[in-house]
C-alpha cells in the first residue's frame, strides 16, 4: 500500500512538472503577445476604434504567425485615463508577460507607461499620441503615428503664401496643443505672418463658444486650430454657430479637426477648410485605395483616419522586426530590428529614424471638398520625407 501511495505521488509530481516545467516554457516561447492599450470608451473612443480595426485588419491580411511564432493581440480599454493606462501596462507586463506594449491614444497615457517600458525592457509602439517629446521619455519607445510639429509644418508654410497674414491660434491645453501652437507660430512668423492672439481651451468637455467669440473679436484672416481626434465635430458646429465663416475668418489647422472618421457629420461648415496631416483617406494611390476598401469591408463601411495608419503600420513594425530577429522576441533584439525599417504604407513611403525612433513620412495639405456626395480631405500638395522638426538639430 505504501509503495502504491509513493508511485501515485511520483506520478502526480511528474504531471505537475510536465504542466509547469519545460513543456509549458517551450509553449510560452511560441507565442508573442502584444498588449494594445486604447481608449475604446469615452470622448476619444474613435481613436481606439480606428487603431483596433487597423491592427486586426493587418493581422487578417498578414496572418497570425511570424517566424514560427503565434501572434496574440490583447486589447485593453483605458477610457483615456492615465492611471488606468499605467495599471493596465503593469498587468500586461507582469501577468500576461507581453513582448510589446502598443496603442496610447493621448500623450498623458503614453507618458504614464514610459517608465514601465524602460524598467521591463519592453518595446512600446506609440500609434497615436503626438507630443514630440514622448520618444525621449524611454529608449524603448518607437512612434508609428506622427508628431504635432510634423503635422503642423505643412499648413504653417502654406498659409502665409496664400494670403493669410494674421492668425489667432486656438488649441487644446495639453502637450500636443502646445506643440501645435508653438510649431505653427515658429514657421508661420518666419514666413512673414503675425499671431494676433494665442488661446488655449480645456481638453475635456470643452465649450468653445467663449473662445470663438474672442477669435471673432480679434478679426484675423484665419484661426489655426488643434483639437484631439474626436472633438473636431463639436468644434466645427460651434464655429458655424458663432458665424466665424460668415465673418470671413478662414479655418486652418492640423488634420485632427477634420478627422476622416467624423468628417461627414460636420456638414457644410467644414467645406473649404485647409489642413495638413500625414494621411487622408482621399490619397489617390493604389496602395491607399486598396487599404480604404479593405478597411471599409472589414468594418461595416468605416472610413480609415490618420490614427488607423498609426495602428496598421505599428503592426507592420512589430511583424517586420520579429521576422528580422527570426523569432527572437527579447526586448532589445526587437527594438534594434525596428530601427531604420523602411516600407511602403497606405500613407506613402515611410521609415523609422534609428536615431530618434520617430517615423519619417510625407505631410499632405488638403482641402475639404465633396466627392460623390461625401466630404473628404482632398490633398492638393505635399512635403516629402518629413522628419520630426522638433528633433532636427
Amino acid at each position: 500500500m505504501n509503495n502504491k501511495r509513493t508511485l501515485l505521488k511520483l506520478a502526480a509530481a511528474i504531471t505537475v512538472m510536465g504542466a509547469a516545467g519545460l513543456p509549458a516554457h517551450a509553449q510560452a516561447q511560441e507565442v508573442v503577445k502584444i498588449g494594445l492599450i486604447l481608449p475604446m470608451t469615452g470622448p476619444f473612443a474613435s481613436t481606439g476604434r480606428q487603431i483596433q480595426a487597423a491592427a486586426r485588419l493587418y493581422m487578417a491580411q498578414n496572418g497570425s504567425t511570424v517566424a514560427g511564432k503565434k501572434i496574440e493581440l490583447i486589447v485593453r480599454d483605458d477610457a483615456s485615463v492615465a492611471d488606468t493606462t499605467k495599471r493596465m501596462a503593469q498587468e500586461l507586463v507582469v501577468n500576461d508577460k507581453v513582448n510589446v506594449l502598443a496603442g496610447f491614444g493621448l500623450t498623458p497615457l503614453a507618458l504614464s507607461t514610459a517608465p514601465i517600458a524602460t524598467q521591463a525592457k519592453v518595446p512600446m509602439v506609440v500609434m497615436a499620441a503626438a507630443t514630440a517629446m514622448i520618444t525621449e521619455q524611454s529608449p524603448y519607445i518607437v512612434r508609428t503615428g506622427f508628431t504635432l510639429p510634423q503635422a503642423t509644418l505643412g499648413i504653417a508654410q502654406w498659409a502665409p503664401k496664400n494670403g493669410i497674414k494674421k492668425v489667432v491660434t486656438l488649441v487644446s491645453d495639453y502637450g500636443p496643443g502646445i506643440d501645435a501652437q508653438d510649431s505653427f507660430k515658429k514657421v508661420f512668423t518666419a514666413g512673414g505672418g503675425t499671431i494676433a492672439e494665442e488661446i488655449r481651451v480645456p481638453v475635456r468637455n470643452p465649450d468653445f463658444a467663449p473662445f470663438l467669440q474672442r477669435v471673432r473679436d480679434a478679426k484675423p484672416d484665419a484661426v489655426f486650430v488643434f483639437v484631439p481626434s474626436g472633438v473636431g465635430a463639436a468644434f466645427m458646429k460651434q464655429f458655424a454657430e458663432r458665424g466665424l465663416d460668415k465673418a470671413g475668418i478662414k479655418l486652418i489647422g492640423t488634420g485632427d479637426v477634420t478627422d476622416d472618421d467624423l468628417l461627414n457629420d460636420m456638414g457644410n461648415a467644414a467645406m473649404g477648410v485647409v489642413t495638413s496631416m500625414n494621411y487622408t483617406a482621399a490619397l489617390n494611390t493604389p496602395a491607399n485605395k486598396a487599404y480604404v476598401d479593405a478597411f471599409g469591408k472589414a468594418n461595416n463601411g468605416l472610413r480609415p483616419n490618420f490614427h488607423s495608419v498609426g495602428g496598421y503600420d505599428g503592426m507592420h513594425v512589430i511583424y517586420a522586426a520579429l521576422a528580422a530577429t527570426k523569432g527572437d522576441a527579447k526586448g532589445d533584439a526587437l527594438l534594434a530590428a525596428m530601427k531604420n525599417l523602411k516600407w511602403d504604407s497606405p500613407r506613402g513611403p515611410v521609415m523609422l529614424d534609428g536615431a530618434t525612433r520617430e517615423i519619417v513620412q510625407n505631410i499632405y495639405i488638403s482641402k475639404v471638398e465633396r466627392v460623390n456626395g461625401a466630404l473628404y480631405n482632398v490633398p492638393f500638395d505635399k512635403i516629402e520625407a518629413v522628419k520630426d522638426p522638433a528633433k532636427i538639430k
